[in-house]
């Protein structure tokens, strides 16, 4: 039962990550720099300690008796992370949703997969999976076959992106619906975001003392209740000020090159609409982590936590890719290769799913 409600809570955190673009999508007259951070601010600075007020009322207290090496390291993973999610972005704007999703999520599962394991193999920690253990153990060789599988699906959606580029160019009216799609230059950011991604799950470890202590202190308060669900959601608020420093600073950069500051002002635009939709875009991408926490505390955060929830997530941008059209105008085969992609990752998630389960 707790392995079904971690998988359930992963899947409602990938519908809010992938679905948190769309509203963007509404956003009208401002540069890209300008809905991003208005959107970051809801993300990374107002939602995140609003949510640890909630479920956690002395969230304050916790982070403030945190040895700082702990708090440092959190926060810095939450730096490199933030340049994944500012590469996201703009994988997104260039690749598309569904295309610019699969491949930034798909490495992005893989690294925070991976690392870790292998990062506690040098340095054992009690109570967490090293790579030894998943590859001398069924469960973890099953685990490992989720992961390669999934690297087939990314290289599947990549040989689709290839496609579509090359029939865009052949076709004049969908290139003008898909100007901004440049795969090489989406490509590079997808790499870069795909791997600095991984740094939350990284983040997310290197503040598990802040975690449990607010899960000791639930379970002091409500004994035989099992795992906290909100554990996280005080370790999130320090890692998101590390998102926040790094996409702040770009954006502001951006804002000053192209003279874009007067969008925030601009009564030529939708200011009342744009505001709310960037909110909008911004606090349904801060509900991933929320739910990812929940999801977390129910599967544990190895490998198979970290990667059905980028799977999910990978299937809902290809959903919402499929209803924005993103792949009108090109060839059936193109189409076809990017639906085997997704079929293929979408393989990976019941495979990694199964390891799981037979994890004594």
């Amino acid at each position: 039962m707790q392995a079904i409600l971690g998988v359930l809570f992963h899947f409602i955190g990938g519908f809010a990550s992938g679905s948190f673009y769309i509203p963007y999508k509404k956003v009208k007259g401002w540069a890209w720099e300008s809905f991003w951070i208005v959107g970051g601010l809801f993300s990374w600075l107002i939602v995140p300690p609003l949510a640890a007020w909630l479920t956690i009322p002395n969230f304050t207290e916790i982070i403030k008796h945190t040895d700082s090496h702990t708090l440092l390291l959190t926060y810095v993973f939450g730096v490199l992370w933030g340049i994944g999610g500012l590469t996201y972005g703009l994988g997104v704007r260039y690749l598309g949703v569904a295309l610019g999703s699969s491949v930034i999520l798909g490495l992005c599962s893989v690294f925070g997969s991976l690392i870790p394991s292998i990062y506690y193999n040098i340095y054992p920690k009690a109570g967490k999976d090293t790579f030894s253990m998943l590859v001398n153990n069924t469960w973890g060789q099953t685990v490992l076959l989720g992961i390669l599988v999934c690297v087939i699906g990314i290289i599947i959606c990549g040989k689709a992106g290839m496609m579509k580029e090359k029939d865009l160019s052949a076709d004049r009216e969908a290139a003008v619906n898909n100007q901004e799609y440049k795969f090489g230059l989406g490509l590079t950011l997808a790499i870069i975001s795909g791997v600095l991604s991984a740094c939350f799950a990284f983040g997310i470890d290197a503040g598990k003392d802040m975690a449990n202590e607010a899960n000791n202190l639930w379970k002091a308060a409500n004994p035989n209740q099992g795992q906290f669900l909100y554990q996280n959601n005080v370790t999130y608020v320090v890692i998101l000020w590390g998102g926040l420093t790094t996409n702040f600073i770009w954006c502001m950069f951006l804002n000053a090159r192209n003279k874009t500051f007067g969008d925030y002002t601009n009564p030529k635009t939708p200011l009342l609409r744009n505001y709310f939709f960037s909110a909008l875009a911004g606090t349904t991408w801060f509900l991933q982590f929320f739910f990812y926490g929940m999801g977390e505390s129910r599967l544990g955060n190895g490998p198979s936590s970290w990667i059905l929830h980028m799977a999910f997530i990978i299937l809902i941008a290809n959903m919402w890719g499929l209803v924005l059209k993103e792949w009108k105008g090109v060839s059936r085969k193109a189409f076809v290769t990017v639906i085997v992609g997704i079929a293929t990752i979408i393989l990976s998630v019941l495979i990694v799913g199964y390891g799981n389960s037979i994890k004594p």
